[in-house]
C-alpha cells in the first residue's frame, strides 16, 4: 500500500482500488480516528449491509461518533430532501417509499437538483469536512452524479473494486473507467489482511492472484487452489442432496459463521435452502417487501384472515403445516375434533373471534413456540411482531409496517451463525466459511464476491473443477 493510499485525509479528489479483505474498512476507520477537525467526515456507502459492517468496526475501535456521519447514498439523499422539503419541492409521498423503485429515483433527482442549484453549498461546507464513499463500484449513474456534485464542494475520496460490481436493479450504470476519469486512481490495497489475520494467508493471496483471470472471464482451476478451498462435485443444479450437505458444512472454529450463497435471482431457492438447512436463516432485502406486501393486503376482520395469517406464518417459519392447522381449526370450530386445541390452535380461534393486532401477535408467538418450528426468515417475523405490538388498531398496520421497515433500514443487519442469501445481499460481510451453491449462475463478479466471503474455508459446488464465470 502506497503512502498516498494510507493517508486518505491528504486526498483532495481521487479513487482507491480496494480488493475484498485487504483492509479497506480498517483504512476508513483509521482515517476517521485520526480526524481532529471540528466538522465530521461524511461517509457514504452503497448498501445497508455495508453500513452495518462499518458501524460495527467503528464501534469496536471506539471511533468517536462526532468524527463522522455514516449513511447509504440513497439514505443520505432521502435525509437531505426531507430536511429541505420546500427547496426540494418534492412530493412528500415519495419519502414514504411505498414504491421504493420509483420513489428512490425521484429522491435522487430532487437531491441532485438541490446540489446543483447551489442553495446548500454553504450549509454542506459548514456541516462536513470531507467526503469518503465506500463500495463505489455499485453506484448507478444518478448516485455518481450526486457524489460528483458533492465533490465540487468537499474533498472527496471514493473506494471501490470493479470485481465487486453487482447490481440488483436496472438503470444507467457507471463504467469503472468513467469513475476513474473524475476520481483519478491514487493506488491499490494489496495485502489480504482478512486471511492473514486468521492464519490463511495462502488463501488470501490466491484470491488476489485469480483476479486477472476473473476479469478476462477465464476459468479458475480449483485443483490448484489452497487447502482451504474444498471442491464439491455435483451432477447438476438439481443435485439437492449433495448441495444441501454442502450447505451444512461446519465452521472450523467453535461458534463460527457460515454464509451460503445462492442464485441471486431466485428468492424461493434461497428460502428453500434455509428451510432445509438446520439453523440457517434467510438474509432479506432491506425493503422487507414480502412483509410490507402482506401488511398492505391483510385485513384483520376480512374473509379468511385467520387462514391468511397462518399462511404468512408458514412462509417465515419452517415446521408449520398450514394446511393441517387450518383443517384442525375447522374441526374445532364445528366441535367435531377428537383432540383438544393446542395453544397455537387456541390462539388461532381467539384471533378468529377477536381479530385484533394483539391477537394476531399472540397467534404468531404461539405458532413459533410449537415443537419442531423455527423461524428461517426471522427478519420478517420480527418485523411483523414488532409492528403488531405497536398497533393500537388494525388501521395502523400497514403504516407502521413501513415505519418498522425504515427502522430496520437504518439499523442494518448483523449476520450470526448460518445465513443464506445472494452475493448482492451478502457482499460487504464476511464469515468463517463461504459455501457457493449455484456457481453455474455466477458471473465473474458474483464468483469473486462469493469466494472472498470465507476467511477460513471456502466450499465450491460445481460440475467440474474448472470454475467458469457466466458471461
Amino acid at each position: 500500500m502506497t503512502a498516498a493510499v494510507s493517508d486518505l485525509l491528504s486526498i483532495h479528489r481521487g479513487c482507491v482500488s480496494a480488493p475484498a479483505g485487504c483492509g479497506k474498512t480498517h483504512l476508513i476507520a483509521s482515517t476517521l480516528a485520526r480526524h481532529d477537525g471540528n466538522k465530521p467526515i461524511l461517509v457514504l456507502t452503497h448498501t445497508n449491509a455495508g453500513v452495518a459492517a462499518l458501524k460495527k468496526r467503528l464501534n469496536a475501535l471506539q471511533i468517536p461518533a462526532r468524527n463522522y456521519r455514516l449513511a447509504t447514498i440513497d439514505g443520505w439523499a432521502l435525509h437531505l430532501i426531507s430536511t429541505f422539503p420546500f427547496r426540494s419541492g418534492h412530493d412528500p409521498k415519495i419519502t414514504e417509499l411505498r414504491s421504493p423503485g420509483s420513489d428512490y429515483t425521484a429522491i435522487k433527482t430532487h437531491t441532485l437538483a438541490l446540489l446543483k442549484g447551489g442553495h446548500l453549498d454553504d450549509v454542506l461546507k459548514a456541516t462536513y469536512s470531507r467526503l469518503l464513499v465506500d463500495e463505489y463500484q455499485d453506484c448507478m449513474k444518478p448516485q455518481h452524479n450526486i457524489v460528483m456534485a458533492l465533490a465540487e464542494l468537499l474533498p472527496t475520496c471514493v473506494l471501490g473494486d470493479d470485481l465487486q460490481c453487482i447490481f440488483g436493479w436496472s438503470g444507467p450504470k457507471v463504467e469503472w473507467t468513467e469513475v476513474l476519469k473524475f476520481f483519478p486512481l491514487i493506488g491499490e490495497l494489496d495485502t489480504p489482511h482478512r486471511w492473514n489475520n486468521v492464519g490463511c494467508g495462502e488463501l488470501g493471496q490466491w484470491l488476489l492472484d485469480i483476479r486477472p483471470l476473473l476479469r478476462k472471464g477465464s476459468p479458475i482451476d480449483l485443483t490448484t487452489a489452497p487447502r482451504e478451498v474444498e471442491w464439491v462435485e455435483i451432477s447438476g443444479p438439481s443435485d439437492s442432496a449433495t448441495l444441501l450437505k454442502a450447505a451444512r458444512t461446519a465452521s472450523p472454529v467453535t461458534g463460527g459463521s457460515v454464509l451460503i450463497l445462492c442464485n441471486g435471482k431466485d428468492k424461493q431457492r434461497q428460502q428453500n435452502v434455509a428451510r432445509q438447512t438446520p439453523g440457517a436463516v434467510v438474509v432479506e432485502s432491506v425493503d422487507l417487501s414480502d412483509f410490507v406486501n402482506f401488511a398492505e393486503s391483510f385485513v384483520f376482520d376480512g374473509h379468511e384472515s385467520t387462514e391468511k395469517l397462518i399462511d404468512f406464518a408458514a412462509t417465515v417459519m419452517t415446521g408449520v403445516d398450514a394446511s393441517s392447522m387450518k383443517t384442525r381449526l375447522k374441526s374445532l370450530s364445528r366441535g367435531t375434533a377428537s383432540k383438544p386445541a393446542t395453544d397455537a390452535e387456541r390462539a388461532a380461534l381467539d384471533f378468529a373471534g377477536t381479530p385484533t393486532p394483539s391477537m394476531a401477535n399472540a397467534l404468531l408467538v404461539e405458532i413459533n413456540k410449537q415443537s419442531g418450528v423455527r423461524p428461517h426468515r426471522p427478519a420478517l417475523l420480527s418485523a411483523c411482531l414488532r409492528t403488531l405490538n405497536s398497533c393500537s388498531d388494525a388501521e395502523e398496520f400497514h403504516e407502521l409496517a413501513i415505519a418498522v421497515r425504515e427502522q430496520q433500514r437504518v439499523i442494518g443487519r448483523e449476520i450470526k451463525g448460518r445465513a443464506v442469501g445472494s452475493t448482492l445481499l451478502l457482499k460487504g460481510l464476511e464469515a468463517d466459511v463461504a459455501v457457493l451453491l449455484d456457481t453455474s449462475t455466477f458471473s465473474a463478479q458474483d464468483l469473486y464476491v462469493a469466494l472472498t466471503r470465507g476467511a477460513r474455508k471456502i466450499v465450491v459446488c460445481s460440475e467440474t473443477n474448472l470454475l467458469q464465470p457466466k458471461i
